[in-house]
């Protein structure tokens, strides 16, 4: 199973940080291991560089981009995706500090709610601390100097 969490990162840090993703890694990987005050520090931290995520706002959008999917279902504030006969499953769940997404089997299902994100906002930063990945949703260009 693979575990993403989607935090929406401040522009400013967005920009300065492109290319450097694995500061922003390394930061949640340690705010997990963390406990007593350097959990207290790391969490100011992440608050810091992170935006709260407009949580009626992806609420609305997933409804009207993937509510006509075959296997899309919306339940209790959460919603799921079964995709090709269940060889591709994903659960989505929308809080103010993040988006947490569980998938498994092929990455069709994952995928498509990745992309109604993707659209909504550009500086969502997904991380899958088991597995050590992450990336952006919409990559940022970088501005070009002439």
């Amino acid at each position: 199973m693979r575990k993403y969490q989607l935090y929406l990162i401040e522009d400013e840090f967005a920009t300065h940080y492109f290319g450097r993703e694995r500061l922003f890694f390394q930061l949640f990987q340690e705010h997990r291991k963390a406990n007593g005050e350097f959990k207290f520090i790391t969490q100011k931290q992440i608050s810091y560089i992170t935006k709260k995520v407009e949580v009626l706002k992806i609420h609305q959008l997933i409804q009207k981009q993937l509510g006509k999917i075959k296997g899309f279902k919306a339940e209790h504030g959460a919603y799921s995706i079964e995709l090709s006969g269940k060889l591709s499953t994903a659960k989505l769940e929308v809080f103010q500090d993040l988006i947490t997404i569980e998938a498994q089997g092929s990455y069709e299902a994952e995928t498509a709610f990745f992309e109604v994100l993707r659209k909504c906002e550009s500086s969502f930063l997904a991380l899958d601390l088991e597995h050590q990945r992450y990336g952006w949703l919409k990559p940022i260009k970088e501005r070009k100097f002439i």
